[in-house]
């Protein structure tokens, strides 16, 4: 009798904890958007934050609250745009987004002060006096933290600077956030013109250091018929909502730096 009435006083305490857990779940419980839920599922899960919000979870938050758009997601692309789409009920809208690299000086046109011979990073080179061995101060130390950063194998050295495939490139931003010059941008991919040059120097200093850089001499801005470049610091600057995608910036440019990127 005593093994019985103890079974039945645990049997009755765990059924009135179950009970109490029950209630308490009911009434603490979260409302779950199922919108939320299925956007989440149909994101890569890449957390790259390359759409602009604290990962998968903040993105498909902000999706289902009509914060952000149904193309937000840079790695997803048009299929999980579509997807997303779908789910919420409306058109999607995708601008495909690609990393340049805002540099033309590779080992053949940029002279370097010294011979580096550290860690392999361009934090680190950029962290020495100088700023690094390139002549350049503002120019690409070719020593791969972006290609580090980049999950999708889509930036390489080349020559001894980083190069974008646009084929791979998901537009996530941490090559941008891994250059130490701020020489990345993500751009729309149907850009036409961008200036290949970071340099704010004088275009005496600029030819000292590099072949073919950007030397401030403004043929560009006035052989433009729409006014549409613009000169900051010395280097030539594109607006791209202005721009016609004539050509005749790049035929004028003495020193081939303004080049056409989506052929």
């Amino acid at each position: 009798m005593e093994i019985i009435y103890a079974v039945l006083i645990v049997g009755g305490v765990g059924l009135l904890i179950g009970v109490a857990l029950g209630i308490a779940g009911k009434f603490f419980a979260v409302e779950v958007d199922e919108k939320e839920v299925a956007i989440r599922e149909a994101l890569p899960g890449n957390n790259c934050g390359g759409c602009g919000y604290p990962g998968c979870d903040g993105l498909a938050a902000a999706i289902a609250k009509g914060e952000s758009n149904p193309g937000a997601c840079p790695v997803g692309g048009a299929p999980v745009a579509k997807v997303i789409a779908d789910i919420m009920g409306v058109e999607a809208e995708v601008v495909k987004k690609i990393a340049y690299v805002a540099c033309s000086g590779d080992c053949d046109s940029a002279k370097n002060k010294y011979n580096y011979y550290g860690n392999t990073s361009c934090v680190d080179a950029a962290n020495i006096p100088g700023g690094g061995a390139k002549a350049c101060e503002y120019g690409c130390l070719g020593l791969g933290s972006c290609v580090a950063a980049c999950e999708f194998d889509a930036i390489h050295i080349e020559n001894g600077k980083a190069v974008v495939d646009p084929e791979k490139c998901k537009a996530c931003g941490k090559c941008v956030e891994a250059c130490p010059k701020k020489l990345i941008s993500i751009i729309p991919a149907d850009t036409k013109y961008m200036v290949k040059c970071s340099s704010k120097n004088k275009g005496k200093d600029v030819m000292k250091s590099c072949s073919v850089g950007c030397i401030g001499c403004g043929m560009c801005s006035k052989i433009c018929p729409v006014d549409a470049i613009e000169f900051e610091y010395n280097l030539a600057w594109i607006n791209q909502e202005m721009c016609e995608w004539c050509g005749a910036c790049a035929e004028k440019c003495p020193k081939k730096v303004i080049e056409r990127i989506d052929e």
